[in-house]
């Protein structure tokens, strides 16, 4: 009876599921990536491997659904305007690229004795990047928006789109090696849907969308927005798919057109869970479907093509970067991120396969180097990071602190420093000034403030920025750890000096205070009070009552502190107010008023007071 059964194949679920959550952390936290994890993990449970499954294909298919919403989100991202502005990088960069790479990889297999028709499919193949892979790799790393992530994903979209032109070429070449092709006519027929395909796409998502999902959002039916979003991304693929066309580039098209909406955050929301899953069993789909007995048959030819065909590609991209002058760093990290093939170069092959271009054999073969350079990018990356030395910021026009004198010194110049230095200005002091952010102390000298080039967690630096001659040292840095080694060796090397610190947290002010500080203050703690105040005013409440208020929130605040330092981070919590429903009972602090009771004063050191009484 249960044979009969056709319920869902739960194993399967579970192998999928259990060989991405165990893979992946573990080659993430080995440095390697999510990307190779994924590979790996499909290798192993594949037909090649543990063979839990024995049809990678059919995985695969469904699993380019993860690409395609890839390609959904980016192209939200994306709003026409900022599309235009990247249309030089598009059709001369990518252009550009791309052809360069065709030709010499066409070259490759005319040198090595393959004929034309074959050797330009396998070069063209090859050409086509892994979206998927780069794309995952920028947004790991938060590179999608940086300049040179713009131009990676402008050459992402004309090799997307060159996919259209190339199965044109495809269906032209066949005569070569078939007798059978499809008349020139059909051929001509075939370019015109695809061309009205995108007309009508970009008509529909022009009028129709946004009526459509103003209409929806009416419902106030949650998942009746998801399953449109999902409608929306699966039909524009669809589109696409029947026009002989990406089906990722219907998606990006769709996610373009729905960029200025108002429901472009709601669908980013409904559409990132899907995405993530199903990209990930792309990848694992992929590591699947690599035919280690044909790697092994031909393994020297098979190596030898990687090897030729990343090594080649790879000196035409950053041929082609240093052309368009990118810098020799950015140059040779595109190279080496782009060198692989892409999963668009499967349907290239089954195109060509298909028409008698290429056999069996071949298409196994260019599949397989298809997905060891797939493999190969991420351990490449690697790699990169131990050849490429660190890019090192000009400092011209920037003057090392070296012998400052000022009275005051201040460490770290960004939005708290600037405001902190301003009273100290207008009186008159004497300040010196030093930050480790180039760009920054290039701004500031355009708005009149001389600031010098340091590290402040340098004993060295500090020395030459005059710490020890000073009266007081302000530390304005923003991250916890460097305000407190800033701290630390000042108070070390010269206990006389006054420090006066930003915090970042409760736990840093506690640490702060400890390092015997003289005065301390959270960063957010004297703007979320003002806020506080001014809300109960804009609530009705008198000035003089909400002042009150606020008094007593500072005095319950410095009586909590206090205790915390004597018994932990988590002393205290019955001075605040909490909103559950059965509040417990409030401690009252041991004095009224805004003052800190005398007893307070003492215990705490005098960089609590100040924190309380400001």
């Amino acid at each position: 009876m249960a044979a009969e059964l056709h319920g869902p194949d739960l194993l399967s679920a579970v192998v999928l599921l259990g060989a991405g959550v165990v893979a992946v952390p573990v080659f993430k936290r080995l440095g390697l990536g999510s990307v190779l994890g994924y590979l790996a993990a499909g290798l192993v449970i594949g037909p090649f491997g543990l063979k839990f499954f024995s049809d990678p294909q059919t995985i695969l298919h469904v699993a380019e659904l993860g690409v395609v919403m890839f390609l959904f989100i980016i192209g939200l991202e994306m709003q026409p305007s900022r599309l235009w502005g990247l249309r030089k990088e598009i059709f001369g960069l990518g252009a550009l690229q791309v052809g360069v790479c065709a030709l010499l990889l066409t070259g490759v297999g005319i040198a090595t004795g393959f004929p034309v028709a074959i050797s330009f499919v396998a070069g063209a193949g090859f050409v086509l990047t892994s979206t998927a892979i780069v794309m995952q790799l920028l947004e790991e790393r938060g590179e999608i928006s940086s300049t040179k992530g713009q131009r990676m994903v402008s050459i992402l979209l004309l090799e997307d789109l060159a996919i259209v032109p190339l199965l044109a070429l495809v269906a032209f070449l066949a005569p070569i090696a078939a007798t059978d092709a499809p008349p020139s006519g059909l051929r001509w027929m075939d370019i015109g849907i695809g061309v009205g395909a995108v007309v009508g796409l970009i008509v529909a998502g022009r009028y129709l969308l946004n009526p459509l999902f103003r209409f929806l959002a009416q419902s106030r039916a949650r998942e009746v927005m998801t399953a449109a979003a999902l409608l929306v991304v699966l039909g524009a693929a669809l589109v696409m798919q029947v026009s002989g066309l990406s089906m990722a580039m219907g998606a990006f098209l769709a996610g373009v057109l729905l960029s200025e909406s108002t429901f472009r955050h709601q669908l980013e929301a409904d559409v990132e869970p899907f995405r993530g899953i199903l990209l990930g069993l792309f990848f694992l789909a992929v590591g699947m479907s690599l035919d280690v007995s044909v790697v092994t048959a031909n393994w020297r030819s098979v190596l030898f093509y990687v090897a030729a065909f990343m090594v080649v590609k790879g000196i035409a991209i950053y041929v082609v970067a240093r052309l368009m002058r990118s810098s020799h760093t950015e140059a040779l990290e595109r190279a080496v991120v782009m060198a692989q093939g892409g999963e668009f170069a499967f349907v290239l092959y089954s195109t060509a396969t298909s028409v008698g271009i290429l056999d069996g054999r071949a298409n196994a073969m260019l599949t397989a180097i298809i997905i060891i350079s797939m493999v190969l990018t991420p351990i490449a990356i690697i790699g990169l990071r131990y050849i490429l030395p660190r890019e090192k910021q000009s400092l011209d026009g920037v003057d090392v602190a070296e012998g400052l004198s000022g009275s005051v010194l201040v460490i770290g110049f960004g939005r708290f420093g600037q405001i902190a230095s301003q009273p100290l200005l207008m009186r008159g002091v004497d300040v010196s000034i030093i930050d480790n952010d180039i760009e920054m102390i290039q701004a500031a000298a355009e708005f009149g403030f001389k600031v010098y080039y340091g590290d402040g967690t340098r004993l060295d630096i500090l020395h030459a920025a005059g710490a020890g001659r000073a009266q007081a040292v302000l530390i304005c840095v923003d991250k916890p750890d460097t305000i407190l080694a800033i701290a630390e060796h000042i108070k070390a090397e010269y206990p006389l000096v006054q420090v006066y610190a930003r915090s970042f947290d409760r736990g840093n002010t506690l640490a702060l205070i400890k390092a015997g500080v003289e005065y301390q203050i959270r960063e957010t703690f004297e703007s979320a009070l003002s806020f506080g105040e001014n809300t109960l005013i804009g609530l009705g409440v008198a000035p003089e009552e909400a002042a009150e208020i606020i008094g007593d929130v500072r005095q319950r605040d410095a009586e909590r502190l206090d205790l915390q330092l004597a018994g932990g981070i988590r002393a205290g919590n019955d001075l605040m107010r909490g909103n559950a429903p059965v509040p417990g009972p409030l401690v009252k602090p041991r004095q009224t008023g805004r003052a800190l009771s005398e007893e307070t004063a003492r215990v705490l050191p005098a960089a609590q007071t100040a924190d309380s009484a400001n």
